[in-house]
């Protein structure tokens, strides 16, 4: 067990050398072709309603997603984290700009004020972000457990989907009794459907 947890943190401190590897020219041009993907796979072309997530600094960039979700007319939902209660509430945002506010850690999350509460049974597909996927659908977090404890949560027919770049993909992710798989992981260059 402190092995796997060894090899995790070694994982997520070498995420900063994959991002710095692709080199600004590029992420641009990938961002673009993930996103069109992500555009073009049917389960997100006819879910009305996604779980989408506001990304951290190793992970695929979220606001482009989010606007187009809008644009498209989309429901867009995203998870409202309470580190005191340790609860998750899925919340409605029709204007990135204006509904979103900075969270504890300096991420944005939807304001209260603003967003009503989804119920979780009305999700359709859950957009799930990760540092690490392996073509099983492992997945390395930032390591706070947020996914791994909403993942169950979540409908089952909803899809759980994760996005990468193809230089976050592993041979394989080590994954605890904890750690939950996504179904499907989407990068620049292809689906990859959990065997």
């Amino acid at each position: 067990m402190e092995e796997l947890r060894v090899k995790k943190i070694e994982i997520r401190n070498n995420i900063s050398k994959i991002f710095n590897k692709l080199s600004s020219n590029n992420i641009p041009k990938i961002k673009k072709s993930l996103e069109q993907r992500l555009f073009d796979f049917a389960n997100f072309v006819e879910a009305k309603i996604s779980l989408l997530y506001i990304n951290s600094e190793y992970e695929v960039a979220s606001k482009n997603i989010i606007n187009n979700s809008i644009k498209y007319n989309k429901t867009v939902v995203l998870p409202s984290y309470d580190k005191e209660t340790h609860e998750i509430v899925f919340m409605k945002i029709e204007n990135f700009a204006k509904d979103l506010k900075p969270g504890e850690n300096g991420v944005l999350k939807p304001d209260a004020k603003r967003c009503k509460i989804v119920p979780i049974e009305f999700i359709e597909i859950a957009i799930i972000p990760g540092l690490a996927f392996d073509e099983k659908g492992g997945r390395i977090g930032s390591g706070d457990g947020l996914y791994d404890r909403l993942i169950p949560k979540l409908p089952s027919t909803a899809r759980k989907v994760g996005l990468a770049y193809e230089s976050q993909i592993m041979q394989q992710v080590p994954m605890e009794s904890h750690d939950k798989h996504v179904d499907i992981v989407i990068t620049e260059d292809r689906v990859i459907y959990r065997i």
